[in-house]
This record gives structure tokens, sequence and C-alpha cells, in this order.
């Protein structure tokens, strides 16, 4: 009797051995040979779920997708529930990278962006993921402006997009060793501070 096949599995693995090299060598240099070799399979089996590099490169692409999503969910779950502010804590922790694995993802992250500065197909199918994270954090902030949780003045919309960018510049720096995760979320918990307040000492 045939073995049966998980091709889901097994695009998965493809992915996944396409972001370990883009973690370390960035995109450029990646071939699909390369990522059959890494993956442990022949080229033709690469060549049979995706139709060229940049079918990979998508599937590569959401499954970055997956695993922040991942890595947010845990965060939510471990601190139970939250306030906006608490929210707008643990999506800014999960993006700045805290181990190996984040590091490495954060690498694949900016070599996606990087490719993608003059791929506009590439640029197309990676602007849904950080666009759904800033509509969802606006309406969080937004809530919680309407409940008097901070001043009125302030615009939801620019906050979020804001603290996005500051988490995606202490991610390089985070990268490049100039601090580390503990140092970068200090800086996190001080700018929410002049948006929210200090938080209550225990």
């Amino acid at each position: 009797m045939p073995r049966q096949v998980d091709h889901e599995a097994r695009r998965r693995r493809l992915a996944v051995a396409l972001l370990r090299l883009a973690g370390t060598r960035g995109l450029r240099a990646v071939s699909m040979r390369e990522i059959a070799a890494e993956a442990g399979v022949s080229l033709r089996v690469v060549q049979y779920y995706f139709a060229g590099k940049q079918a990979l490169l998508e599937s590569g692409l959401a499954e970055l997708g997956a695993r922040m999503d991942r890595r947010l969910r845990q965060r939510l779950a471990a601190a139970g529930e939250l306030t906006a502010r608490g929210v707008l804590a643990a999506v800014l922790a999960a993006i700045v990278p805290c181990d190996e694995d984040s590091r490495l993802d954060s690498t694949a992250w900016t070599a996606y962006f990087t490719a993608a500065l003059t791929d506009p197909a590439l640029a197309a199918a990676g602007l849904a993921l950080p666009g759904a994270l800033e509509n969802v954090l606006t309406a969080r902030l937004a809530d919680a402006q309407r409940a008097g949780q901070i001043p009125p003045g302030r615009d939801p919309r620019t906050e979020v997009a804001a603290l996005l960018a500051l988490a995606n510049g202490l991610t390089s720096s985070v990268l490049s060793g100039q601090r580390d995760h503990r140092a970068a979320m200090e800086i996190v918990a001080y700018q929410l501070d002049h948006l929210f307040g200090p938080e209550p000492s225990s």
C-alpha cells in the first residue's frame, strides 16, 4: 500500500527551509536547488509544490506571518486578561527578537523587506500582514480612548504606527547587538507611559 504524503506538511517544510536560509544568508543568494538541499528533498519535489521561486517566497512570507501570530498568541495567553496597554506591550514584545528563533525570523523579515523594495509582487504580498496588525491595534486603542484611558487629543492610528515603527527600529538595534530585548522593552514601556500614563506600582 503506497505511503500517504502529507502535502501541507511538505509545503511547510520547504517554506521553513527557505526561512532558515533567508535568516542566515538573505533572499538574493537563495536558489530553489539550495532550498531542496536544506529541506533534504530533491529539486523535483520543490518544483512539484511550487511553480517558481516567487511562489516559494510568498509561502515563506506566509509562514513568517503564522510564526508571529503564534508567538503573539502565546504571549497574550500567558498574560491573561489584558488592558489595551497590555495588548500593545505584548505585540511589541513579540515583534522585537528575544531568542535565537525570533532573531532568525527577524533577520528573514529584514531580507524580505529588502527584496520587496525592488519586487512589486513581493511587496504586495507582504503589505497585508503589517497593515492588518495596524488596523487591529488601532481599533483597540480607539476603544481605550473612548473609555478614557488615553487623552482625547491623541490619534489612535498615528500612535499605533509610531509604536510599530519604534518596535521595528528596536528590532534593528537588538539584531546589531546595540541592546538586548530587556533594554528594548524598557524603551517601549517608556513610550507607553507617555501614552497611557505610568503604570501603578505594585
